[in-house]
């Protein structure tokens, strides 16, 4: 797993350079399944929310190698193989962190159809993991991401291997 802190991040350097300005910078999300098709969540330190895998790409890796990075990172297992559901960018997906740092989404969804090893309870960036049936997907403090959550997960229900974009 990474020690590399949000700081010394791609995404944390740039902050450092633009501040608060809106900025649109690639990230993964990945929708990981048990054998009774409950949809993998994870609860984010220091930040009281619930969300799939996720995570930003990093200099000198492709999104796929970000997948299999964030996953490790938040769960502990690894990434075998994955196919790309959806993208979803656009205007009308820019958010306000608690920071007050903008962005506009610019994110990778990923099925992951195979995976080994164990998941983690704990990680350096989770404090509680869980599975979820896709009628009862966990809160999150945040409307933005409680919307974007629930789109995917439907999103997710309907997709019929033909790639969605919004």
């Amino acid at each position: 797993m990474s020690n590399k802190s949000w700081n010394d991040s791609y995404v944390g350097q740039i902050r450092k350079m633009i501040g608060h300005q809106k900025l649109i910078h690639p990230s993964v999300r990945a929708i990981i399944q048990d054998e009774e098709g409950k949809v993998l969540f994870i609860e984010r330190k220091g930040q009281n929310r619930w969300g799939m895998p996720a995570g930003s790409m990093e200099l000198d890796e492709s999104i796929y190698e970000t997948l299999k990075r964030e996953v490790k990172e938040e769960t502990g297992i690894n990434v075998v193989s994955a196919t790309l559901m959806a993208i979803y960018t656009g205007p009308h997906k820019s958010m306000k962190n608690e920071f007050g740092d903008e962005y506009q989404m610019f994110e990778f969804v990923f099925l992951v159809d195979e995976w080994k090893g164990e998941i983690l309870e704990h990680s350096d960036e989770s404090q509680n993991t869980g599975f979820f049936s896709l009628d009862n997907i966990p809160p999150c403090s945040n409307q933005f991401w409680e919307n974007h959550h629930k789109e995917v997960i439907e999103d997710f229900r309907n997709f019929n291997g033909s790639l969605i974009l919004k």
